[in-house]
């Protein structure tokens, strides 16, 4: 079966959490493609079901259908690639801001008849992806300290969110920018182009009537 691929585009501005569902068959890459800032942590938690004829719904698959994720960043630099389990949780941190790439294929689906795949998946972004309770247990803190390091995380996560905004606009200026000056020589180089064309066309009508002694 040939291999094919498919994109979907998430943008997470406000939105820093993700949670869906989607088919995949053998050979088959999903792809997701995430705005993310720079150094923020991304925790994705996945669990794959296959179609059960017997009982006609999904189930859990059996310990030899794994998921390979890789992670690709805005300069095409792959910072993971791993095959994990059927079910499980893949991390990383972004060090460029920017589409973040996050693609997902099994490593085979022949075990099914019905040739497909579920994959459920669940992507957090920034203070989303922490888990509060285990930084409780482990640092020991109150619950007073525990919501002044959430909203702590809060504001970091607004100001990352804040700089990339200003990142984009930086970027949309100067494309808009290069645009600009693109359509400006054009128009010059389009007005420069007719004047040239309509001075020959009169040297060459002169020329023409003085050969035919009309002038």
């Amino acid at each position: 079966m040939a291999c094919t691929s498919a994109v979907f585009v998430w943008f997470i501005f406000l939105q820093t959490s993700l949670a869906l569902y989607f088919h995949i068959g053998e050979t088959e890459k999903k792809c997701f493609i995430e705005e993310i800032p720079d150094e923020t942590m991304v925790v994705g938690n996945y669990k794959v079901q296959a179609y059960d004829h017997n009982v006609k719904e999904y189930l859990p698959v059996s310990p030899g259908i794994g998921m390979h994720v890789q992670v690709t960043d805005p300069e095409d630099k792959i910072i993971l690639s791993r095959m994990y389990a059927a079910e499980g949780r893949f991390t990383f941190t972004s060090h460029t801001a920017g589409e973040h790439v996050i693609c997902l294929n099994s490593n085979s689906s022949s075990w099914f008849a019905s040739g497909q795949l579920r994959v459920h998946l669940d992507i957090n972004v920034g203070e989303h992806a922490v888990d509060y309770q285990q930084v409780q247990a482990k640092d020991k803190l109150t619950e007073l300290q525990l919501r002044v390091r959430q909203l702590l995380d809060q504001v970091e996560q607004i100001t990352k969110e804040q700089n990339y905004q200003r990142y984009r606009e930086e970027r949309f200026r100067q494309t808009s920018e290069s645009t600009n000056q693109r359509v400006l020589w054009w128009s010059i180089a389009q007005t420069l182009i007719l004047l040239i064309t309509g001075f020959w066309q009169m040297q060459h009508l002169k020329s023409f009537f003085e050969a035919k002694k009309l002038v």
